[in-house]
């Protein structure tokens, strides 16, 4: 899972660093030597530039997008949920367990009326309801959830 905690600070982002952190936005897989090129920067100049975009926290990861219905995961759907007010120094364990699972594609911890999103992709909708009953109903720490199916997800 990729936290996207605050990165650890050395300074602004320059005009090359912003350039280069858009460049793998776009394709993570893009050769040094195109990027440099793109950039107009020495390869040594771009590589070193990058590993300090990645020990500044600044890059925290690399990551293939697979598309779920290629794995027979054809149901996508956000799940909102409120954990009991008693149970709040459960969070950070809740957080790892859901987390965890095999169907979660991104979990998010929110300030507001629900405390978490889970974005999930499932077989079908009794795995989807499987999952929201094994996983989160049956949770001794959860007080609510209401799902939402996606019919559609675009990633920029």
């Amino acid at each position: 899972m990729v936290s996207s905690k605050n990165p650890r600070s050395s300074g602004p982002l320059d005009d090359i660093d912003t350039q280069l952190v858009e460049l793998l936005k776009a394709n993570a897989r893009m050769p040094n030597s195109r990027l440099a090129e793109l950039v107009g920067v020495a390869q040594s100049t771009c590589i070193t530039r990058v590993r300090s975009l990645e020990d500044r926290g600044v890059i925290t990861g690399y990551t293939a997008r697979v598309a779920p219905g290629a794995l027979g995961l054809s149901l996508q759907a956000l799940i909102s949920v409120s954990i009991k007010s008693g149970a709040r120094q459960s969070i950070t364990a809740f957080s790892d367990d859901i987390g965890s699972r095999t169907e979660v594609l991104q979990l998010f911890f929110l300030g507001g009326a629900e405390d978490f999103v889970i974005h999930v992709a499932t077989r079908d909708s009794d795995h989807l309801r499987e999952f929201v009953v094994a996983n989160l109903s049956a949770h001794p720490s959860v007080a609510s959830t209401r799902t939402s199916i996606v019919f559609e997800h675009v990633v920029n």
